[in-house]
């Protein structure tokens, strides 16, 4: 028992999670970053509305092809690999967005970390389930997100702290480009985590390096737990063919559809909408600017205290009942910030409801779906599986931020239109989670994986929805 506890191969559990929380922090931080500069990005390069989207929406555009790639690269050259490969182009996104002459410059430099994103939002989860124990995989998975949601926290709180260093002048002209400058130091961090993080026990027993697997596994377990899983995943990869057509078969179209389904909703909900643009939808409602980046710092400080609340019950309720709850609770308060605007309200009951929807989406539609997705896909192809459901995720989130500007501003539709629209999105994902999510709290991977190509039988220790 001592040499489980104090062995070098114990602490690589530690360094996956750590590095899961670092690749999420940037992640968070290169998502939030355009919120509070977008207004001085728009007067110093003078953008449209559209432009203004595009802003926004540039690093998406990135997320979409880092994405894809990253799943084919990491089956083929490991979790780790890619991970190094994120971290330099999140640093170098860093320098380049804080320096461009032009507004075709700063777009380029925000592709280049939007590739980052992608790849890192595809390969993170799954690092962490390929590694974590199955009684854990939850509560560890979620730590991915809340690292998303404190680098959006310390984002927005660091974007405020800058705009407060100067004038609307000072801001226009050089505060923006300290805003994005400033993520070049979690890079840093990121790639020094990397020199000595663990790769993928499950890759590598995929590839044939049993040993160092057996090492991680038993450092991560004990000896038995290794045992248990490489056996285990011997099994499984000798029903896989590990070929991408494989996912679309008969026995993995429910996992393709619940892995494609739940990351959907997850942004049609309108969450990036608020992370983006709260400064936007706060001075829309007629709050002053100061005023308005301070409740944007509130959206963030609410989005990372309630990720606690996944933590501590992912793994204990359940990702279904998590889910049910927080989706309920999104839809109440969605529908409410569409009548408020509707009805012409503003301040603090505003700004009440959409703390209600943060707060329910961080417990729940927030970090449930990268779980769900690491953990329903089959070893051989689960890097380009969920490959393949980040680029719905990023593809729904271009979609949100490229039309919230032109929604917010337009005048047959406006924001209570628009919030409307997204309540209803979350009502359809509340339906779709009651009636065809199964769960899989408590269960390996092989375990869920085999589930696949059964009956569905509900666990004795877990409530399935029939699927």
């Amino acid at each position: 028992m001592t040499d489980r506890t104090t062995s070098p191969a114990h602490s690589s559990l530690v360094l996956v999670t750590l590095v899961a929380a670092t690749g999420g922090f940037l992640f968070g931080y290169d998502t939030a970053v355009i919120n509070g500069a977008n207004q001085y990005l728009k007067a110093h390069f003078g953008l449209t509305p559209a432009e203004e989207g595009f802003a926004g929406a540039s690093a998406i555009l990135g997320c979409i092809p880092g994405a894809m790639a990253a799943g084919f690269i990491s089956d083929r050259f490991g979790r780790k690999k890619v991970l190094f490969l994120c971290a330099i182009l999140f640093a170098l996104s860093a320098l380049l967005s804080a320096v461009p002459r032009t507004f075709t410059e700063f777009l380029a430099a925000r592709f280049i970390g939007g590739l980052g994103i992608g790849a890192c939002s595809m390969i993170c989860p799954v690092y962490v389930a390929e590694l974590a124990p199955a009684r854990k995989r939850g509560s560890l998975g979620t730590l991915f997100q809340l690292g998303i949601v404190t680098g959006i926290f310390l984002t927005l709180f660091i974007n405020a702290w800058i705009q407060g260093r100067g004038d609307e002048l000072w801001n226009t002209t050089a505060g923006w480009r300290w805003m994005f400058g400033a993520e070049v130091v979690p890079a840093s961090l990121l790639l020094a985590l990397l020199l000595v993080a663990p790769e993928s026990p499950r890759w590598l027993l995929q590839v044939g390096r049993e040993q160092e697997a057996r090492q991680i596994l038993t450092g991560v377990g004990g000896v038995e737990h290794a045992q248990q899983e490489i056996a285990a995943v011997r099994e499984v990869l000798g029903q896989e063919d590990g070929r991408f057509r494989e996912l679309f078969s008969p026995r993995f179209r429910v996992p393709l559809l619940v892995a494609v389904a739940l990351m959907a909703f997850s942004q049609f909900s309108g969450i990036n909408a608020i992370m983006y643009y709260s400064t936007k939808i706060f001075t829309t409602a007629g709050i002053g600017v100061k005023d308005a980046f301070l409740a944007s710092v509130i959206v963030g400080l609410v989005n990372f205290l309630f990720t606690f609340v996944a933590i501590a019950f992912v793994d204990r309720a359940g990702r279904r009942p998590l889910l049910l709850i927080g989706l309920a609770v999104q839809v109440a308060a969605l529908g409410a910030v569409g009548v408020m605007f509707w009805a012409g309200a503003d301040g603090i009951f505003l700004l009440v409801a959409i703390l209600a929807f943060i707060a329910a989406f961080a417990m729940a539609l927030g970090p449930i779906p990268w779980i769900v997705c690491s953990e329903v896909f089959p070893t051989k192809i689960r890097g380009r599986a969920m490959s393949l459901a980040t680029f719905v995720i990023w593809t729904s989130c271009y979609v949100v931020a490229q039309t919230f500007p032109m929604l917010n501003d337009h005048p047959a539709i406006g924001p209570a239109k628009t919030f409307l629209v997204y309540a209803a999105f979350s009502l359809a994902a509340f339906l779709f989670v009651l009636l065809r999510l199964p769960e899989t709290k408590g269960r390996t991977l092989e375990q869920i994986e085999q589930s696949w190509g059964k009956p569905s039988v509900p666990e004795p220790d877990a409530a399935v929805a029939p699927v």
